[in-house]
C-alpha cells in the first residue's frame, strides 16, 4: 500500500482497514469520534511508513538495522540467550522513537541461523535493563567470513509487539526488509571486536543505509 509519495508496510493493513471500518460506523450518528479516529489513521499511516532506501552495493559493509539514534556503541558480550560462544563483541544500540521509520532492515549479506523470541517486561528502551529484560527477538546471521553477527529487536515502554518475517537456513540480503517492532523500541547489533566500527554515539541513522562498519 502506498500513502502520498511512500510505501506503508504491510503489517499496517489490519490497523487501516480496521481504522476505517469504525470511521465509516461512527460517521453516521458520532462525527466528532470519527474526526478523533481519523487523526488516528494518519498518525498510523505516518508511523508505519516504508521508504525506499539507498542501499550500498558492497560486500564487506554493514548498514545499520534501524532508523534511529545511537545510544551506545562499545565492548559488550553478546546476549546469553544467543548461545554464541565467542564473547568478543563490540554492540551498537539503537533507540527508536515513535516518530522514526520502525521497519527493520538486514545489516549485511548471509544466512539466518537462529532465531529465538523472548518473552519479556516493558521498560524504556533507553536504559540498559532493557536489553536483557525486555520483550526481545534475537536473530543471528552469519556473513560471508561466516563471523555471527547477533541483531536484537527489543519492545520498549510503548512498543508492545515484534514482528519478524526471517527463518532458519534464509539467505538474505543488505538491506532487505525484515520485520518491525510496533510503537517505540530499540534495536541492538553485536559485531566481532575485529570488524571496525564505523558509528559513533549520538550518531542518527537510516535504516539498510547508514554503514556501521566494515570487515576487516
Amino acid at each position: 500500500m502506498k500513502f502520498i509519495s511512500f510505501k506503508i508496510n504491510k503489517h499496517a493493513h489490519i490497523y487501516i482497514i480496521s481504522l476505517i471500518f469504525i470511521i465509516i460506523i461512527f460517521l453516521s450518528f458520532i462525527p466528532i469520534i470519527s474526526l478523533l479516529l481519523l487523526f488516528i489513521l494518519f498518525f498510523v499511516l505516518y508511523f508505519f511508513r516504508d521508504p525506499e532506501r539507498i542501499i550500498p552495493n558492497n560486500n564487506n559493509l554493514f548498514v545499520s538495522p534501524a532508523d534511529g539514534l545511537i545510544t551506545y556503541v562499545g565492548p559488550s558480550e553478546p546476549p546469553i540467550e544467543s548461545e554464541v560462544a565467542n564473547k568478543e563483541y563490540n554492540k551498537i544500540s539503537i533507540f527508536l522513537n515513535i516518530f522514526d521509520v520502525h521497519v527493520n532492515r538486514i545489516p549485511s549479506n548471509g544466512e539466518i541461523v537462529f532465531i529465538k523470541y523472548i518473552k519479556g517486561k516493558f521498560f524504556n528502551a533507553t536504559l540498559d535493563k532493557s536489553s536483557s529484560e525486555n520483550e526481545r527477538n534475537i536473530i543471528i546471521l552469519n556473513d560471508k567470513n561466516n563471523e555471527k553477527i547477533i541483531f536484537v529487536q527489543i519492545a520498549g515502554l510503548i512498543a508492545r509487539r515484534i514482528v519478524s518475517d526471517l527463518k532458519l537456513n534464509q539467505k538474505v540480503k543488505i538491506g532487505d526488509r525484515f520485520g518491525i517492532i510496533k510503537f517505540g523500541s530499540r534495536v541492538d547489533i553485536y559485531l566481532p571486536k575485529h570488524y571496525k566500527i564505523q558509528a559513533f554515539e549520538g550518531q542518527k541513522l537510516i535504516g539498510g543505509q547508514s554503514i556501521i562498519s566494515i570487515m576487516e
